[in-house]
């Protein structure tokens, strides 16, 4: 059973959002979240993308029998080869309904932006000549989600169950020109925009979405103070080369992903998860990495031009809205402190289910 709760208590809940490969190539990703995060108040704590197979499909449209539109949707167009969705798990008080009615059905899309599907999804009806039975011929929902305990529990199974088969990071070279030189890249939506739920993750993203580059992997992240040493290691001697307290400034960005200081917390400590959350994305495309770094803009919001995440987003050197890899060496590296291939969207489910 998903929750197992006495009555007077608010049911915690876990239920999962996907978005369709149509939305995701229309780079809808970012708004969808946006509104997902800001009018639910729910906390994301898992994602993943996937290349669905059909098993896994069939079992999705087995689940969704109650959405007859939903339901032929997943068992045919997202089966086709070469297709991908994005996987979001969120979690909170009464999340399936929440999210369920942010979300939509087969039944409610002809509204003006209530829900996700009235603004992203099409559902495009002919009338029959004769009589007045309706026909479809064009249906695209942009975003799924269960809206009953049973579906919710039984679709984080299926998920589960696939994420390491089907999910992880992909390769989706087959959507840019054949001679096109492609490069995979990394960028971290940093613990500042989660704070509270909020339209800042969804923002970051929109902003990458003008790159043109295609989203291959998605990761919640909550960096060890180990992983965020390593990780902001070739930090630590230009900072002491340039500051008396270079040190104190260096553990000071170490607390700001990982949530402690290592001089605050024992050795055997260092590699526990922290209690700072980012996002993880892998992005690919010709020339990946420059474009992010465009995106992005300088490290000092100060100095970034006007439409820059860290324009937008950030505050100092330190608290800006995103990191992202700035060679191929670093994004081998940077990926590989972060375990970026580590199935964690699997944990999360069996933890919470």
């Amino acid at each position: 059973m998903l929750n197992n709760y006495s009555s007077h208590l608010v049911p915690q809940q876990l239920t999962y959002v996907i978005i369709t490969p149509k939305a995701l190539y229309k780079a809808r990703t970012g708004n969808i979240l946006s509104r997902l995060l800001s009018r639910s108040g729910l906390e994301l704590v898992g994602a993943r993308m996937f290349a669905p197979s059909t098993e896994l499909c069939e079992g999705l449209a087995e689940n969704f029998s109650a959405q007859e539109f939903t339901s032929t949707f997943l068992r045919g167009s997202l089966s086709q080869p070469e297709n991908q969705m994005l996987c979001l798990l969120l979690h909170g008080e009464e999340a399936i309904q929440k999210v369920s009615l942010i979300v939509g059905d087969d039944d409610h899309m002809d509204g003006r932006g209530e829900t996700l599907r009235d603004t992203y999804g099409d559902h495009v009806m002919l009338r029959e000549e004769e009589g007045d039975q309706l026909a479809m011929y064009y249906f695209e929902p942009a975003v799924i989600a269960p809206a009953t305990i049973e579906e919710a529990t039984q679709g984080l199974a299926l998920l589960a169950e696939h994420s390491d088969s089907d999910g992880g990071i992909l390769d989706l070279s087959s959507q840019f020109p054949s001679a096109s030189k492609l490069e995979k890249t990394l960028v971290l939506i940093k613990p500042d925009n989660f704070h509270f739920p909020n339209t800042r993750p969804g923002g970051v993203i929109d902003l990458l979405a003008r790159t043109g580059l295609a989203i291959v992997g998605v990761k919640i992240q909550q960096m060890s103070v180990a992983q965020a040493k390593d990780f902001y290691g070739p930090v630590l001697e230009v900072l002491e080369a340039k500051l008396p307290d270079g040190r104190i400034h260096w553990e000071s960005i170490i607390a700001f992903m990982s949530g402690a200081r290592p001089s605050d917390l024992p050795d055997d400590e260092h590699a526990t998860p922290g209690s700072q959350r980012c996002v993880a994305l892998i992005y690919q495309g010709v020339e990946a990495i420059a474009k992010i770094r465009e995106a992005l803009g300088p490290t000092d919001p100060s100095k970034a031009p006007h439409g820059t995440i860290r324009k937008e987003f950030g505050k100092d050197i330190m608290i800006n809205g995103a990191h992202a890899s700035d060679s191929l060496e670093s994004v081998i590296r940077e990926t590989a402190i972060i375990d970026i291939n580590e199935n964690n969207f699997k944990s999360v489910i069996l933890s919470l289910l």
